[in-house]
């Protein structure tokens, strides 16, 4: 895919990278990206996705925007307050800019549409709001072999890792499965500073501009950790279970099926 005079323009700054250039603007510019969850972590990531000139960005949210919402919800204003959030973050992607194809996916991410939303896209940055929708992109990107970066943040801390299906540990190598319920606060119990999800949202869209272009080293095999308090970082290596249920030596999730989580906004940090 050719870069125009208004490419060039607004892409300068990158396509003096050495790890850019106009091979992987191309790629970027031909690469698709979901974005499951506009919220805390997918605003950022989505925001800095269309910046960098992703040609093809999905939005998958079927909430509507909250003035409770806009502290960390960096796409949405006061004046989109109760607009589907699909809609403001289409609007608002286009107006940063207007050559990119935004795809509204007002519905929620659940098993029975998984495989088709999944399928359709090249990278998926998991944003959402619980664990049962986490562990439901994990396993769905698994079966499509599409490779998705895993996100959540509580309180003043979060982390995130990539995961390529084949290639890397996936999401229930680290943890089987979601937490009993009770286990791990939500974000309403135990509050969220914005800059935090937007920390970590950024190195996701990072993470999916280096697979995309082709680029560094994501995190496959090893999860960033965040520390808002301290602002200690750590990269914690997470091996390969050869007894995870998904991607084991003996599988026993064998088919996209729904689990039961409780709920927590802007991504839970796993336990």
């Amino acid at each position: 895919m050719d870069l125009g005079a208004a490419d060039l323009e607004r892409y300068a700054r990158q396509l003096i990278l050495p790890e850019i250039r106009g091979r992987g603007q191309k790629r970027l510019k031909a690469a698709s990206v979901l974005v499951v969850g506009a919220g805390g972590l997918g605003c950022p990531a989505a925001f800095y996705l269309a910046a960098a000139g992703v040609g093809r960005i999905g939005i998958a949210d079927d909430d509507r925007v909250q003035v409770s919402n806009l502290h960390r919800q960096i796409l949405y204003t006061t004046a989109d307050a109760g607009l589907p959030k699909a809609e403001a973050a289409r609007a608002r992607l286009l107006a940063l800019n207007p050559g990119l194809m935004i795809e509204m996916h007002a519905v929620r991410f659940a098993a029975d549409n998984a495989r088709e939303l999944s399928a359709r896209y090249d990278f998926i940055v998991d944003g959402a709001d619980n664990f049962a929708t986490k562990f439901l992109i994990n396993d769905a990107c698994y079966f499509t072999g599409k490779p998705f970066s895993h996100a959540g943040a509580v309180g003043l801390s979060g982390q995130t890792m990539t995961v390529d299906p084949g290639r890397s540990p996936c999401l229930r190598c680290l943890f089987l499965g979601p937490p009993e319920e009770g286990v791990a606060p939500s974000c309403a119990e135990a509050g969220i500073l914005g800059p935090v999800v937007g920390l970590i949202g950024a190195v996701q869209a990072l993470e999916a501009l280096k697979v995309l272009a082709g680029f560094g080293e994501p995190l496959l095999g090893r999860l960033f950790t965040f520390d808002a308090v301290t602002m200690k970082t750590r990269l914690v290596r997470v091996p390969r279970n050869p007894e995870c249920p998904l991607c084991g030596a003996r599988p026993t999730i064998t088919r996209i099926a729904a689990s039961t989580a409780p709920a927590c906004r802007d991504g839970a940090a796993a336990p």
